[in-house]
């Protein structure tokens, strides 16, 4: 998670768990003009459009408030979804046992892309295993992970 979204984060965790929510994830892509401040929001009894417009505006007026990106950008509020993504340790922990995608800033044993099965998660790594070897993977390498979903 880069700095900014670790900023987002923080700054908006109060607002969103105060009508309701939690505030899964925060994701920010920059594209120029283009760019995207994603937020992921969960409750208990599900996400739907009108959550997602709450939180919307909830955000907004404290993005307006607060400016902490200095370029243009879209504003997205959505439901974590089947290939939920994980950010935290706990999200990680609530998934063992079942099969994640990662994508690592840095390369560790030669790749910086792995799926596979999470085995393990504690506050600072997990492991997982991929064709049978085990990686322990350190969140602060980690870009982008997500459950895989099972249809099975």
């Amino acid at each position: 998670m880069s700095q900014l979204e670790k900023k987002l984060t923080e700054l908006l965790t109060p607002a969103v768990e105060a009508i309701g929510f939690e505030l899964v994830g925060v994701e920010f892509v920059r594209a120029g003009k283009h760019s995207t401040l994603r937020l992921y929001i969960d409750s208990e009894n599900g996400i739907d459009v009108d959550d997602c417009a709450d939180v919307s505006h909830q955000a907004s007026a404290i993005l307006d408030v607060e400016d902490p990106i200095s370029t243009e950008y879209n504003l997205e509020v959505s439901s974590p979804g089947m290939d939920r993504p994980l950010f935290k340790a706990a999200h990680y922990e609530s998934v063992v046992g079942q099969t994640i995608t990662v994508k690592l800033q840095m390369a560790q044993e030669g790749r910086r892309n792995f799926k596979g099965l999470l085995v393990s998660s504690s506050e600072s790594s997990f492991v997982i295993e991929v064709d049978n070897e085990r990686f322990e993977l350190a969140y602060d390498n980690v870009i982008k992970a997500n459950l895989v979903p099972d249809f099975d």
